[in-house]
């Protein structure tokens, strides 16, 4: 198929994200060099200029779309962590919390309410859910322009296009409503489709990360508007390890809205694909007249993260599975490690949205 023929698409990213460079993170009891390499933007948006796609910086857009999905005092925690953490007469190169609340999880609160200590190390373990979310001195400057990408994205779609893409980075999907976790730290994700919201009476979201999309699970799970679909690796002895079960299906007005599809480990392309299908048909049975796709590059079989065995051309099948849906349709970024494979998994992936 010939560029002149494919169906126009547009994208976005912001230079900015590449400015949050977490040192490191936690991994089987070693504080090791962080994944989410400001590599990883450049490998990909070398793969959208080899398909002859032009990326457009969004203009800002400010707080308000993201408190419709983020609490204030978490927004304000984000916004100053920084400035006060390195304040701290021993404070390290990077915020991390050492202590983590319990919560009892409670599915019928929208959020936590607003942490009770007013002591910076007891507000980092309330905010920030593990070891994998360390901020920095550009952390939210980065996650502020990714959500804003997925923001004017979204604006896109409500303006008339059919295909868009936003590069975000940092990644959005384990990010909750009060808490940032697993690299996530604003749910640009949910952003987006909140922002549909104003145009379209039910969304769908599809998320194909091969970590369980937690936060975004969360944000949505007492809501019929927006349906949410997780196609992920079995979370049993995976991140996020407590979400993604198949009985978590929604509670109150959400009832029936939340599907999780958690595949055994190992799975390839015959398991996804099946998971696929009935993802479809479930979109279509919602009545979906929007769709985002949550779009992880982490179940590749050569992902440091992954115990999937993807190959790049499967995420064709993803892109080829929009076909049928025939919506206009938001591709969010979302996780992806490998820098030497994720921009052969974006190509694939365009390659079969645009035979969509």
């Amino acid at each position: 198929m010939s560029l002149a023929k494919l169906v126009p698409m547009r994208a976005f990213h912001h230079p900015d994200q590449a400015l949050h460079d977490p040192e490191v993170f936690m991994r089987f009891g070693r504080l090791v060099p962080a994944k989410d390499q400001p590599e990883r933007t450049q490998r990909l948006l070398a793969a959208l200029a080899r398909r002859g796609v032009a990326v457009e910086a969004p203009e800002p857009v400010g707080l308000a779309p993201i408190l419709r999905v983020h609490s204030p005092d978490y927004l304000r925690f984000l916004e100053t962590l920084w400035p006060r953490w390195s304040a701290l007469a021993e404070a390290g190169p990077v915020a991390l919390p050492n202590t983590f609340p319990y919560w009892s999880g409670r599915p019928d609160w929208q959020s936590r309410p607003a942490c009770p200590a007013t002591g910076l190390t007891g507000q980092a373990g309330w905010y920030l859910g593990d070891l994998a979310s360390a901020v920095g001195p550009h952390t939210w400057t980065s996650a502020l322009r990714s959500a804003e990408t997925a923001a004017r994205a979204a604006e896109a779609v409500l303006a008339g296009e059919n295909r868009v893409y936003a590069l975000c980075r940092p990644s959005g999907h384990h990010a909750r409503a009060d808490r940032a976790s697993g690299f996530c730290y604003l749910n640009n994700t949910a952003v987006a489709a909140q922002r549909l919201r104003q145009k379209f009476a039910r969304v769908a979201i599809l998320d194909v990360d091969a970590h369980h999309g937690d936060g975004t699970q969360q944000i949505f799970y007492l809501r019929d508007d927006v349906l949410t679909i997780s196609l992920h690796a079995d979370p049993a002895d995976y991140y996020p390890f407590y979400t993604g079960y198949a009985g978590e299906i929604g509670q109150g007005a959400g009832g029936g809205c939340n599907l999780n599809l958690p595949l055994p480990h190992g799975s390839g392309a015959a398991a996804m694909r099946a998971a696929l299908d009935q993802a479809v048909r479930r979109i279509a049975s919602f009545g979906a007249q929007a769709l985002v796709v949550a779009l992880g590059f982490d179940a590749h079989r050569r992902d440091p993260l992954s115990v999937l065995a993807w190959d790049s051309e499967d995420f064709g099948a993803i892109g080829r599975s929009l076909r049928g849906l025939a919506l206009p349709t938001l591709a969010v970024q979302e996780g992806g490690y490998a820098l030497d494979v994720i921009g052969d998994c974006l190509e694939a992936f365009l390659a079969g949205w645009d035979e969509a």
